[in-house]
């Protein structure tokens, strides 16, 4: 079998997240950043894309059982993941945001103290808001096949009073969104990598390599600029 004709298998979340990802079709696969980053990893690495859409619980699990190659969605490098699995170089790093419904009196952590905030469980966003002090944290996530989107519900059903995410996911809501509205970030710098299994430290060095000059070409710049234009550029110049 040929390189090019051995798929690069990614595992994925089957969500609608821009602009980071949207939901799979069959007209038009995936679409948003993650997509486009593995799109251009698969051209570097002379291999088509096929996405493994699994819930968000089963993404680590799917590449330790070798369903997948990689996890390219979302991932926080955490030292808690690092346990589980071994990452690339990041390919993106992201602030968090706190969301909240729009009128809400929420404009700082203190505003936080005895109200719940909902965060994916064991996530970077969870840690986040376990350094609020007094704030009641909601775990969202297992059995869950879109957990953001569950997050948002349970917001605007008032179950909770915030929602802690990674800056990107709240881009689209937009500053003058009906329901919703930032209340502020915080400037963690999260850095966000591709996992793949601890028994695969050749499918990580490809991988790994191909972003290098992904990064080095300006191609990575030229796919966050055509679906982050009002973030900005982590990797300099």
């Amino acid at each position: 079998m040929t390189a090019s004709s051995h798929p690069l298998r990614l595992a994925c979340l089957d969500a609608e997240a821009p602009p980071l990802f949207s939901l799979w079709t069959p007209e038009h696969g995936r679409r948003g950043y993650e997509p486009a980053v593995a799109d251009a990893l698969g051209s570097q690495l002379g291999r088509p894309v096929e996405w493994v859409r699994v819930p968000w619980v089963e993404m680590i699990p799917a590449v330790q059982r070798g369903d997948a190659d990689a996890v390219l969605c979302g991932q926080g490098i955490t030292a808690e993941r690092r346990a589980q699995v071994d990452f690339t170089r990041p390919y993106a790093v992201f602030h968090e945001g706190v969301l909240i419904r729009r009128g809400d009196d929420i404009e700082g952590p203190d505003d936080l103290v005895g109200r719940r905030v909902a965060a994916i469980e064991n996530s970077t966003n969870m840690a986040l808001v376990e350094t609020f002090t007094g704030a009641v944290p909601v775990p969202f996530g297992p059995g869950s096949d879109d957990v953001y989107a569950d997050m948002l519900a349970a917001l605007l059903a008032k179950d909770v009073d915030a929602v802690v995410d990674d800056d990107v996911v709240f881009v689209p809501l937009g500053a003058t969104h009906p329901d919703y509205d930032l209340a502020f970030t915080v400037p963690t710098g999260n850095r966000w990598g591709i996992a793949v299994a601890k028994d695969r430290p050749d499918i990580l060095a490809d991988i790994d390599d191909a972003l290098g000059r992904l990064i080095d070409s300006g191609r990575l710049r030229d796919v966050w600029e055509e679906w982050l234009p009002t973030l900005e550029y982590p990797f300099g110049t």
